[in-house]
């Protein structure tokens, strides 16, 4: 029985920190033993709010195939490729824009977030930008994604490609793409050192490639409890940040914490420097892969281009399907 087929990926911002770890690369781990999985690196959808700054577009590509691998992304196991490589995609794209109705993109609420979050003036809202779930939905369909890993923030999107989906197979009366599925990530919210969302737009962030000297620093800068002015004042942890990053990253070791801190057992400066140890030790082992990795920029590129194959492919024949539905002609070719 041919396994279920997952299509993700990630916008090329950048090095990843800890909350695309614990949110989305822990469950890409686990996904990849059990499912068919297409793995991206999205520098298309970086375009649609990042259009007048894309001169570190190449390096931020880079970078994230490199968390990818760092953090156990197989490619033995999963398709790694870059969206811009996949130029099927971006037709698919445009035939799917031509049935997907304005009103279901104005509506999405996910955008109206990312637009308020990103302080975004008026013309800086593109067309591009109101097109992102069509553009998702073509990531998703392109391979022919069953099973989409996303945050719960992200499911009126997923909500969008299921419309999209369903409206095409019901225009062209075939029974061609899937109604993709949003699985949600068990991971809840990782916040940053301000007590914040963890984001790069925050700065609040702790990346996966961060060395010991910078982890240290970041989570000495963390907001602690401010009602507890003395190192024998008690605490109440469940305000504290430094405790909620002992529950994100050390699970095991925060009730130990939480009695310590309540009984005025440990003061903060001390709690912020025995955190910081079980961030670095838990970030060890992928900032070692990384440092390996980085050596062999020659194999970074064959694992893409691999990847960028076999996405294409793929999406290849999705698009022929999608063409004979519609009766489009296919390409000429000379003989």
């Amino acid at each position: 029985m041919a396994k279920k087929r997952v299509m993700s990926g990630m916008r090329a911002t950048g090095q990843l920190h800890i909350g695309h770890y614990l949110g989305v690369l822990v469950n890409w781990l686990q996904m990849q033993d059990q499912y068919d999985c297409f793995f991206a690196v999205a520098d298309w959808h970086m375009l649609t709010t990042g259009f007048a700054k894309t001169e570190g577009l190449r390096e931020n590509t880079r970078q994230l195939v490199l968390d990818y691998l760092a953090a156990g992304v197989d490619p033995a196991k999963a398709t790694i490729y870059v969206q811009s490589s996949i130029l099927e995609t971006a037709e698919l794209h445009l035939i799917l824009s031509m049935i997907t109705p304005v009103n279901w993109l104005q509506r999405d609420p996910t955008l109206k977030e990312m637009v308020r979050e990103l302080h975004l003036a008026e013309d800086h809202v593109s067309y591009g930008l109101l097109g992102y779930p069509a553009l998702q939905t073509a990531d998703i369909l392109g391979p022919m994604g069953e099973l989409v890993p996303v945050g719960e923030d992200q499911m009126a999107h997923i909500e969008i490609s299921r419309d999209i989906a369903r409206r095409f197979n019901h225009l062209f009366g075939v029974d061609l793409f899937p109604e993709p599925q949003g699985l949600l990530t068990p991971t809840p919210v990782v916040f940053g050192t301000d007590g914040r969302k963890m984001s790069k737009s925050y700065g609040n962030d702790l990346k996966l490639a961060d060395d010991e000297k910078s982890i240290n620093s970041k989570v000495m800068s963390m907001v602690t409890d401010p009602a507890r002015l003395r190192k024998d004042d008690p605490g109440h942890p469940e305000v504290c940040m430094i405790y909620n990053g002992w529950e994100t990253y050390a699970s095991e070791k925060a009730p130990e914490i939480a009695t310590l801190c309540r009984a005025g057992e440990i003061g903060c400066v001390q709690c912020k420097r025995n955190l910081a140890v079980q961030v670095n030790e838990r970030l060890a082992p992928i900032q070692a892969r990384r440092r390996e990795l980085e050596t062999d920029p020659g194999m970074l590129d064959d694992i893409v281009i691999a990847g960028n194959a076999r996405a294409r492919q793929a999406t290849q024949e999705t698009l022929a399907k999608v063409r004979d539905a519609m009766h489009l002609n296919q390409p000429y070719n000379r003989t």
